[in-house]
């Protein structure tokens, strides 16, 4: 087996706690004064990592999780206070935005300077120089000063470079966050074409759509340590997952206590499984929701079923007097509701169940109680839900 282009080994990261103008002070005169003893920040810990030729590799969590700070190491901008790093081949990175371009040089300037240090030769640079000012496409700001362009002409100049330079390792940061929607998918062939012809990426992005496009696995980084690892669609599900429990306790959702409603939602199972945990199911899997609700003067209530997407999109809902159901008496008291889905259409991804206890008129709603499912699965479709299909033939 090849050695990788990428190795860590118990990497780890601190930062002497500066957030304030005495810490600094403190910080400075203990490294002045030679004491290792500084109270530090830990942003990564015991991190280990390998990127072998041809991989593809997304790597996903919350802001402050650690992952810039990952790239910087793995590049060299930063050194590890602990473990071991090393790097073969070219690397290319595309990380903080304008980092190694000078504003007050012109596009064409930094060109120069910029293609140096990503190593080409200059005859090599001035033969491919059209190249990447067609890749670029930003006109006649190539001979403005970089410090009147643009967040996304920054982006723009930055990937042209590494477009024609064609690295063994790509490490990129939220680089297809910038810019025109355009340039972005511009990028994304480039992209996929990099990796059809062997390249290797590292990709930093909060973007699940463009993580799972364009990585196999997926790293997830949760406090300076890695979370999980393994195929991206398990990665990046879980990973959401974990968000929407975080939302959850961040939203006091189905906090006990209060007065007794007129009715309330007792229990809300899925497929079998009781509880407030994430229930998964595969793409295109039987849902079955079982409800019960209690009724303080023993009237019938109604129901409203609702699913959202993880960013708050509705995706569908339906109602016990829309469908004209009535609930059963449950042994254990008040009244059940079944409600079945025998091959959920919804796309791979994160969502809420939400289960509305209603007067039997579907007038108000009384109390909800919320569950995260989870869809599993491989599909790259776009939007909510799979619509069945087929192509015919090639064309008139």
């Amino acid at each position: 087996m090849t050695a990788p282009l990428a190795l860590m080994r118990g990497v780890s990261k601190s930062f002497p706690r500066a957030a304030r103008r005495g810490e600094r002070l403190r910080a400075l005169a203990a490294l002045l004064a030679g004491r290792t003893r500084v109270d530090t920040c830990t942003v990564l810990n015991g991190i280990d990592l390998e990127v072998r030729r041809g991989e593809s590799l997304g790597i996903v969590g919350e802001n402050g999780a650690g992952k810039s700070t990952l790239l910087k190491l793995l590049t060299g901008v930063l050194a590890p206070t602990a473990g071991r790093i090393e790097t073969r081949g070219s690397i290319a990175a595309l990380l903080e935005l304008g980092a190694g371009f000078h504003p007050e040089f012109t596009g064409a300037e930094n060109i120069a300077m910029a293609g140096a240090l990503l190593g080409f030769a200059p005859g090599e640079l001035a033969a491919r120089r059209e190249q990447i000012l067609a890749f670029a496409d930003i006109g006649r700001y190539i001979d403005e000063p970089v410090k009147h362009y643009s967040s996304g002409m920054v982006v723009r100049l930055g990937f042209a470079l590494v477009a024609a330079r064609r690295p063994d390792l790509l490490i990129t940061d939220e680089v297809l966050a910038v810019g025109d929607e355009s340039f972005q998918r511009k990028c994304i062939r480039w992209l996929e074409d990099y990796l059809a012809n062997g390249g290797t990426l590292l990709l930093v992005s909060h973007s699940m759509y463009h993580v799972q496009k364009l990585c196999r696995h997926a790293l997830w980084v949760h406090r300076g340590r890695i979370e999980a690892r393994g195929d991206v669609h398990e990665v990046t599900q879980r990973y959401l997952a974990f968000q929407e429990q975080r939302i959850a306790a961040e939203r006091g959702a189905n906090v006990a206590g209060g007065a007794v409603q007129e009715f309330q939602v007792s229990a809300l199972e899925v497929n079998g499984e009781s509880g407030e945990a994430p229930v998964a199911i595969e793409q295109g899997g039987r849902l079955v929701l079982d409800v019960r609700v209690d009724s303080r003067a023993g009237r019938e209530p109604g129901l409203a079923i609702g699913l959202v997407r993880a960013d708050g999109t509705p995706v569908y809902g339906v109602t016990s007097e829309i469908d004209g159901v009535r609930p059963r008496p449950h042994s254990g008291g008040g009244f059940a509701f079944r409600l079945v889905f025998d091959a959920l259409p919804l796309l791979p991804g994160s969502y809420w169940l939400r289960a509305h206890a209603q007067d039997p008129e579907a007038m108000r709603h009384f109390d909800t109680a919320e569950r995260v499912l989870v869809v599993r699965g491989r599909s790259r479709e776009l939007g909510l839900v799979h619509l069945h299909h087929r192509w015919d033939g090639e064309g008139p």
